[in-house]
């Protein structure tokens, strides 16, 4: 029986992560972390093409040669992305001897924590996890989610973001500021929201119009 996880979302911008292994799968874990802002640092004996291009352009700092456990000096969060299952597990065995949080592709015995499947619309993110039991059923569940969430959705919620933060300093704290937010963030706001922004493209492509042009 899989372990019950404790869901959250990290701050890692500024912060010192390792990736061992430089192939593809490791690539997608750098992707992942460099979008987050973290520092990364890339420890394998070879790389790949991607990977490469990364630490050419200062995106990442690479060492050609096989894992340290020094590598894990001053790291926040550390992973294991090795065609090795040694290595993979020395780099986890010696990032929780450190008290690292440690990640050992397709290895849940040998992880803190899944990468789970991530579905994105702007600052809007849902995330998907089978605790390492099924990461293809994950990946349908993101496929399904991501034909079901609006792609504007990102735009709406930076939107009603503004107004949060202007009623939060404007009103007092009350029930009726509380009501307030629920409706800012209810399916009605957004359908409001969709109405006026689809109202807005009618009207400019009118505007644009052979027609109008030749008003």
């Amino acid at each position: 029986m899989a372990e019950n996880l404790f869901p959250v979302f990290v701050k890692l911008s500024g912060r010192a992560a390792l990736v061992v292994g430089a192939g593809e799968i490791a690539a997608a874990k750098i992707r992942s972390l460099l979008k987050s802002g973290a520092d990364v640092t890339v420890v394998a004996p070879r790389a790949n093409a991607e990977v490469q291009s990364l630490a050419a352009a200062g995106k990442i700092r690479f060492a050609a040669r096989i894992f340290l456990p020094g590598d894990l000096d001053r790291v926040f969060i550390a992973i294991a992305a090795t065609d090795d299952p040694e290595t993979n597990r020395l780099v986890f065995l010696e990032s929780r001897r450190r008290g690292i949080l440690c990640n050992s592709v397709d290895d849940p015995p040998h992880c803190d924590f899944y990468f789970p499947s991530v579905v994105r619309r702007g600052d809007l993110q849902v995330a998907i996890s089978t605790a390492g039991e099924s990461p293809s059923l994950s990946q349908r569940l993101r496929i399904e989610l991501e034909e079901l969430l609006d792609v504007r959705l990102g735009d709406w919620l930076r939107e009603i973001g503004e107004l949060r933060r202007r009623i939060l300093s404007s009103e007092p704290s009350s029930g009726s500021r509380k009501a307030l937010l629920h409706r800012l963030a209810s399916r009605e706001s957004w359908e409001e929201w969709q109405a006026r922004r689809d109202s807005r493209s009618v009207s400019r492509a009118d505007e644009n119009s052979p027609a109008a042009a030749g008003r």
